[in-house]
């Protein structure tokens, strides 16, 4: 019986080592996840779909379709700034991914302050030597070379490892800002929080996490519109971020118009509910349940998995 068990094993080993060996060689590094681009008008359209909803209509629809705890960020992912009046620090837009890696590098000496000044303002890549040929990642200005493709309705999410470092200060903000970015996301983003709350920059951070400094001399950047995690969650460049006092969602661009459609319904149904509720105990209607005055018609659609 020995001996026919070590024949077996034998045979079924020298078939694997066969198999093997008939094998195409891998190449040298591979990506598996396709990133998709999206046009400027097909995301006008996806924008209009999310116009009003909340984190907590998303959040149902996700579960609708089966995506229950997938794609919420960590609930330390927090507001920078609220504001309770007009909840303008919520947002809804398309993901721009942005991934950040420490450096394998180390501050060489400096003759100045100046010659530091330029140092920290102009090495956000690796090293020539660990670029992609033809890539100009370490030269002045490329570590915002994704900005041209800020446009209205983009939200910045940052993948981000490096101690202590942030990406993005009142300065490059209002900069993002001013082409359109509708915010900033990530567990580790922005410094100079007071200002980005004072110009009403919406930034979703950990608070424990937001960086003090922004030493890009010490952190590269390793990619733009590629896959990253941030709160704990994946990132496709496309994807639908929602963000409110609840928290940040990720709605995955293959489902968003299914999603949207599914958080239409809920946060319809909800805002006539609470402004019966309102009616019935003497208080004035405020500008959160003034739009809908017919409840939403039954739907029955079946939901696509």
């Amino acid at each position: 019986m020995k001996k026919a068990a070590l024949f077996v094993l034998g045979g079924v080993l020298s078939w694997g080592q066969a198999n093997q060996s008939s094998r195409p060689p891998s190449p040298p590094s591979h990506q598996f996840l396709k990133v998709q681009q999206y046009s400027a008008e097909e995301d006008a359209k996806m924008l209009q779909l999310y116009e009003g909803l909340r984190v907590a209509d998303v959040i149902d629809a996700l579960d609708a379709v089966g995506l229950a705890e997938v794609t919420m960020m960590d609930k330390h992912i927090r507001p920078l700034w609220r504001d309770e009046e007009k909840i303008t620090h919520r947002i809804h837009g398309i993901a721009l991914t942005v991934r950040l890696v420490p450096a394998q590098a180390t501050a060489r000496p400096f003759k100045s302050h100046a010659d530091e000044r330029v140092w920290e303002e102009t090495e956000w890549g690796p090293p020539a030597e660990l670029r992609t040929p033809g890539d100009k990642g370490g030269d002045p200005g490329a570590g915002y070379a994704f900005i041209s493709l800020v446009r209205p309705g983009t939200i910045l999410v940052v993948d981000g490892s490096a101690k202590d470092n942030g990406f993005c200060g009142s300065n490059v903000g209002l900069l993002l800002f001013g082409r359109g970015l509708r915010g900033l996301v990530g567990d580790a983003v922005c410094r100079d929080t007071d200002e980005m709350a004072l110009t009403r920059i919406p930034v979703y951070q950990n608070p424990m996490e937001a960086p003090r400094g922004i030493n890009q001399g010490r952190m590269w950047v390793e990619s733009y519109n590629q896959p990253i995690v941030s709160g704990g969650v994946l990132v496709m460049p496309g994807d639908v971020i929602v963000a409110d006092n609840d928290g940040v969602a990720v709605v995955p661009r293959r489902v968003a118009d299914q999603v949207a459609e599914i958080a239409g319904w809920i946060f319809h149904d909800d805002e006539i509910k609470r402004g019966k509720i309102y009616d019935r105990i003497g208080r004035p209607r405020d500008w959160t349940v003034l739009g809908h005055k017919e409840p939403p018609p039954p739907t029955d659609k079946p939901i696509k998995k």
